[in-house]
């Protein structure tokens, strides 16, 4: 098993200089679900939302419990107040998004071709907010959160749809995100796919490693171990304090990438946001 997974992860580890001149992400995508799908043959793709319960018997009785009351139910009710509360000029959020803002967070992170850089709905939301002439929030918690919530919470089944078009900026966009994915930091010298591509479905301590497929899918979420609903982003500079490594800013380049080439990954899932974990 051990020589299996040193095998696929070397596979995963393909020369950056090469992938970095051609990089492609359809490609990509194929592989990147292929090899999970070949790993666990007993997990249907759509399943891969439910993260670590496709794994654990007790943890996914636990939460089954849990969401009969889903602990992010206050989180969708608060955002959708304040999605719907004017700014001092009079608008809403509505009059930021197409749609106005409903059925369409599978589409994010997106690239902006005006600024070259990638967008995740949390950054879209603040934009907003300053162009109506309020104050960026925070974008691992609190209001920014419940309202992401809301906003997820509509494209609710919806199957996650990231464009990463025919732009150089934004090849170099998502494969900026990739090479941070699989790029090993910290004092534990660990990288994100080391915990969720080599050791996913695996226990560490007391808890099972989500896959990296279908992680995305579920945020923002509630953690018990936060006790509030948080972002990706929160997710993202949580683990690098778990492996030792600085933290990047929230609003970082970095962060923004990574979640770009994440998203994409499950490109086909359907949205399962907000979630819940332990």
């Amino acid at each position: 098993m051990k020589l299996a997974l040193i095998v696929l992860a070397s596979l995963w580890a393909a020369p950056l200089a090469q992938a970095a001149s051609q990089p492609d992400p359809a490609a990509d995508l194929q592989g990147f679900q292929g090899y999970f799908l070949k790993r666990f043959p007993k997990v249907p793709l759509a399943a891969y939302v439910n993260g670590p319960y496709n794994f654990s018997k007790s943890e996914r009785d636990q939460w089954k419990q849990i969401i009969e009351f889903p602990p992010y139910a206050f989180a969708v009710a608060d955002g959708k107040t304040l999605f719907d509360t004017k700014f001092a000029n009079g608008k809403t959020y509505a009059s930021c998004f197409p749609n106005g803002g409903i059925g369409i967070a599978q589409t994010y992170p997106m690239f902006d071709a005006k600024t070259g850089r990638v967008v995740p709905l949390g950054v879209a939301i603040n934009r907003c907010r300053v162009a109506n002439g309020a104050a960026k929030l925070s974008l691992t918690t609190g209001k920014l959160a419940d309202i992401e919530a809301y906003m997820t919470s509509t494209s609710d089944g919806k199957p996650i749809d990231v464009v990463v078009p025919h732009d150089p900026r934004a090849l170099a966009a998502y494969q900026a995100g990739k090479e941070y994915f699989y790029s090993r930091r910290g004092q534990l010298n660990f990288s994100c796919a080391s915990c969720h591509v080599q050791a996913a479905g695996m226990h560490l301590r007391g808890d099972v490693l989500a896959p990296a497929l279908g992680l995305t899918a579920s945020f923002p979420l509630y953690r018990s171990s936060w006790g509030d609903v948080g972002t990706l982003v929160r997710r993202f500079i949580g683990c690098n304090k778990k492996v030792k490594a600085e933290p990047e800013a929230a609003d970082s380049t970095a962060y923004r990438d990574l979640a770009y080439f994440m998203t994409y990954m499950n490109n086909g899932l359907p949205i399962a946001g907000p979630g819940a974990r332990p």
